[in-house]
């Protein structure tokens, strides 16, 4: 009898079942629908679906089911094109309280996702949408810097009462020129101690004055460009929100670029506007005299105050004076309170910020300040025939913390989790782009070439897969039937981990499933030409057999490793969709040496492992 054990009968057993049930799900196609989300402190709830299936009749617009999935509501439909006219409907009936957005509903059987089953996701080039490339301009990122420490360092010499000629831009940093070399002294001493962002250098100028040359160091500029490539990342993300796409993909791509991708939209020009929209922040001080609730139920606001609401639609009366604007923001990171060990976030602002924030928490300790995040976006109008240009503004209070002690430059906001504690210092980093951005590529894909590209894929993969499973059978008999069946299960395998680790799926994915199938076979023919051999010189079938797998497992373990490294090379210097191919290509290099050697080894096992006296062997 064939020597194999019977443990890796059930993991056999157990990866095939397995197989089965998380390759399902994408077979059930998604639904066109659209999601409505809650603004500010708006509900879903029944009320709302009343109204919506109110606002659907009387438009007309045919409807296959609603349901509210917690905090969201969804609207499913029979085709893209009825999705369109009730997105339009619900977008114009709910107003800003709601965000009305395009989306694939699920048709997964509950007892299939209760297991975790789900699809895989659908990638720009099979759902439709736009796609844009832009790039950061890091050099208006260093000068920004420069400008921040030109101001520190001016501010600096001042307070310590250290006379100069100039403070200047220069190269990669400030330089300062000063008349004696005991005020050059001085002011070195100063900058060391106040800055350890800087390298300082001393020199002497044509003009025979003293010049103190401060250069950022390098590895503040790598942190400050990979600051700003995050700030930028979260801005955007905050702006798509109004866009009503229900999953963008905005990530960072090599050094200094991003990529965005809008499922379901196409119109470009207004993506590019919500893009382009303009962020700030402002802090006011808290009226502690008068009642927020009571101020938004009658209305009934001071002059000198306003209402503004918090994100989850608390209101929060402040004064109109800013104290500091978003403009004299600086940085602001996540970190820990010293004494407590409580999450806290550490806001810097320049000199003049810091001189009026210092004045105004002299005077106002135990009190409360507002955090107020404002967005202007561009609105073009048509009034008359013709296009009028105007601005949304959008007023959010981020925070509204309590002023625990005196602080200038540098201040922490405590009393935060951890995981608010990191979004409000993303959100405050985030109140207007870090740097300037161009974009630099610029495509649209319609839906109906989404939908074709699904259609030729899965022909592909179904050749593909035909052909492979004719050939092994036609030439290798029994043994390519048997290959036959590993390779189908490697093909459910390969899209059942795809599925549970969520990898989207794009056209290069699917022309990295078809070389897998390729690729997979391998390894069945080096497993059948090795049995041949051996029955060649004389050995008995079952010697064979078990030869042929001992035989050929370093030879395929030899090949499959060089395969992985070259995948591991395309995930890890490669992007987009190079990245997605080598991704693909890697998972099924894994599974298919599970499939090609263990599976085809354990079903050989299992037909001739019970019968010992067999003459020959169908190879």
């Amino acid at each position: 009898m064939i020597d194999f054990p019977r443990w890796k009968y059930w993991l056999v057993g157990i990866v095939m079942v397995l197989g089965l049930l998380y390759a399902a799900p994408n077979a059930f196609r998604p639904q066109p629908a659209v999601q409505i989300s809650p603004n500010r402190d708006a509900k879903i709830d029944a009320t709302l679906q009343k109204q919506v299936v109110a606002d659907l009749d009387k438009a007309k617009v045919p409807y296959q089911g609603i349901a509210i999935d917690k905090d969201r509501m969804l609207v499913r439909f029979a085709n893209t094109e009825v999705q369109l006219q009730g997105s339009d409907t619900l977008r114009l009936a709910l107003g800003d309280n709601y965000t009305v957005a395009l989306n694939l509903a699920t048709t997964v059987p509950h007892w299939l996702q209760a297991i975790g089953g789900r699809a895989m996701p659908l990638g720009l080039d099979l759902q439709g949408g736009v796609h844009f490339l832009m790039a950061v301009d890091q050099g208006a990122v260093l000068k920004k810097q420069q400008q921040r420490y030109l101001d520190d360092i001016r501010s600096l010499l001042r307070q310590k009462q250290i006379a100069y000629d100039v403070v200047s831009q220069s190269g990669d940093g400030v330089q300062a020129i000063f008349k004696t070399s005991d005020d050059r002294d001085k002011a070195f001493a100063a900058i060391t101690a106040d800055s350890t962002d800087l390298n300082l250098s001393d020199s002497r100028t044509p003009g025979g004055g003293y010049a103190l040359f401060a250069e950022i160091k390098s590895d503040v500029l790598q942190k400050l460009a990979q600051t700003t490539i995050t700030q930028n990342v979260t801005t955007l993300r905050n702006r798509i929100n109004e866009l009503g796409v229900s999953e963008p993909l905005i990530q960072q791509q090599g050094q200094s670029r991003i990529v965005v991708e809008l499922p379901g939209v196409q119109d470009t020009a207004e993506a590019k506007r919500v893009l382009g929209a303009v962020a700030t922040l402002e802090y006011h001080a808290n009226d502690e005299n008068v009642n927020p609730q009571e101020a938004a139920r009658t209305g009934n606001v001071p002059p000198d105050d306003r209402l503004y609401y918090m994100k989850d639609g608390t209101p929060v009366v402040l004064k109109k004076r800013i104290i500091v604007s978003g403009d004299e923001l600086v940085d602001a990171s996540q970190g820990y309170d010293q004494q407590t060990g409580m999450p806290d976030v550490n806001v810097t602002l320049n000199s003049a910020g810091a001189r009026k924030m210092l004045d105004f928490t002299t005077n106002n300790v135990g009190k409360r300040m507002g955090v107020v995040y404002i967005e202007q976006t561009p609105e073009v109008k048509i009034v008359d025939g013709k296009e009028v240009h105007t601005s949304k503004t959008t007023e959010t209070v981020l925070n509204n913390a309590v002023i625990q002690g005196v602080f200038g430059k540098k201040f922490q906001t405590t009393g935060l989790s951890q995981q608010e504690a990191q979004t409000l210092s993303l959100m405050l980093r985030s109140g207007s782009l870090a740097a300037p951005m161009q974009i630099v590529e610029e495509r649209v894909i319609g839906p109906s070439l989404g939908q074709d590209n699904i259609k030729k894929g899965e022909r592909a993969v179904i050749l593909g897969l035909a052909l492979v499973l004719i050939a092994a059978a036609f030439y290798y008999r029994l043994f390519g039937l048997v290959a036959d069946v590993a390779l189908t299960f490697n093909l459910l395998i390969l899209i059942a981990v795809m599925s549970a680790v969520g990898v989207t799926l794009t056209m290069p994915g699917i022309a990295g499933i078809v070389l897998t199938l390729g690729m997979s076979i391998d390894a069945n023919v080096l497993i059948c030409e090795r049995i041949r051999e051996e029955l060649h010189h004389g050995s008995t079938p079952l010697a064979s057999i078990r030869a042929g797998y001992e035989k050929a497992w370093s030879v395929i373990l030899d090949a499959n490793v060089t395969h992985l490294l070259a995948a591991l090379g395309l995930v890890t210097v490669g992007s987009g969709a190079i990245k997605g191919f080598g991704i693909t290509l890697g998972i099924g290099i894994l599974t298919s040496l599970f499939t090609s050697v263990t599976m085809t080894h354990a079903i050989t096992a299992l037909i001739h492992g019970r019968h010992k006296k067999f003459k020959t062997l169908w190879v």
